[in-house]
């Protein structure tokens, strides 16, 4: 148990936080919380209200998904941008169970949405009612979609970049990896987030982290699960589905990733980015002091938060300027 195996300290700001989480039973997913997990927290009206005031607007689209069935593309950008722009084609997270494709659209304020680009979020179908393939070949079929409808996105085909966070890491990194071998659209760069890359659930930072913090153990195995059913941590999985299994990454584009020191995903993430460089792929790895699970969401004021958007900022404003 994790009580009982020695793990690196909290960020002290985020102590009240993680101590009043705990006293109300931590942070858990059930199957009859589900539904509630996965619903927007206010209207799409209201949403696109907010958008309108920091200058954005939206609309939806509906694309051929896995198998051909349809699936949404939000298309968000600056009102009355002309193109050809970068793409960031973006994967919310949510153990593959839960989360929105407009959920959190504000976390890109500070890094993203200051610069002129258009951004895609696409709603996946979620994990246990659509297990894997479902949630990667959707998020593979909107990219292939948004390639081939550059021109009339007003999007340049060569600057696409994949983002995800957590979950979203994780079926960024597959959807890379389906674009490299199935020679599908070119992906400029992959911002990596706290990815959730590996079922094999063989980590010290898994150990560490069980019952401690946020996304911890049981609920990493409860998303794997989920979608991956009684073939979690055994051989019949892929590199797609669980991008921490592939040991040749060559060809996939330059990367950013991170995570905190202080969550369950911390050494999939380092053991990724090591193998990103063992094959040759440029990377930049950050890993924060003391930062739980979505910190940067759940404490954005936080000092530690401000320094990662910070250094994902400046990674992006390089990137575009490449």
């Amino acid at each position: 148990m994790s009580d009982t195996l020695p793990r690196p300290p909290f960020d002290p700001e985020f102590a009240p936080m993680l101590d009043a989480l705990a006293a109300r039973g931590g942070f858990t997913v059930t199957t009859e919380t589900l539904p509630r997990m996965r619903a927007l927290d206010v209207t799409e009206a209201e949403l696109d209200e907010r958008l309108r005031t920091r200058g954005l607007e939206r609309r939806t689209v509906l694309v051929p998904g896995h198998d051909g069935d349809p699936i949404a593309l939000a298309i968000i950008q600056r009102i009355g941008r002309s193109g050809p722009a970068a793409c960031f084609y973006t994967i919310h997270g949510g153990g593959m169970m839960f989360g929105h494709y407009l959920g959190n659209l504000d976390s890109y304020d500070d890094w993203l949405l200051r610069h002129d680009v258009v951004l895609i979020s696409v709603d996946y179908r979620l994990a246990p009612e659509h297990p894997d393939p479902y949630p990667v070949e959707d998020c593979y079929a909107g990219l292939v979609w948004t390639a081939d409808h550059a021109d009339e996105l007003g999007i340049d085909p060569e600057r696409i970049v994949l983002v995800g966070q957590s979950a979203g890491g994780g079926l960024a990194a597959g959807t890379a990896l389906l674009a490299r071998d199935r020679r599908g659209p070119a992906v400029w760069a992959q911002i990596l987030v706290s990815p959730m890359l590996d079922d094999r659930d063989d980590t010290v930072s898994t150990r560490q982290f069980d019952g401690v913090g946020v996304a911890d153990r049981s609920l990493t195995r409860f998303g794997w699960s989920s979608y991956l059913g009684d073939r979690r941590g055994g051989d019949a999985v892929s590199i797609y589905a669980a991008p921490g299994r592939a040991v040749d990454l060559a060809g996939l584009p330059q990367t950013y990733v991170d995570c905190g020191s202080t969550e369950v995903f911390r050494d999939e993430t380092v053991a990724f980015a090591s193998t990103l460089w063992a094959s040759g792929v440029p990377a930049e790895l950050h890993v924060w002091p003391g930062a739980f699970h979505g910190f940067t969401t759940m404490a954005p004021d936080a000092t530690l938060s401000r320094r990662a958007v910070a250094a994902l900022g400046d990674w992006t404003a390089r990137l575009l300027l490449s």
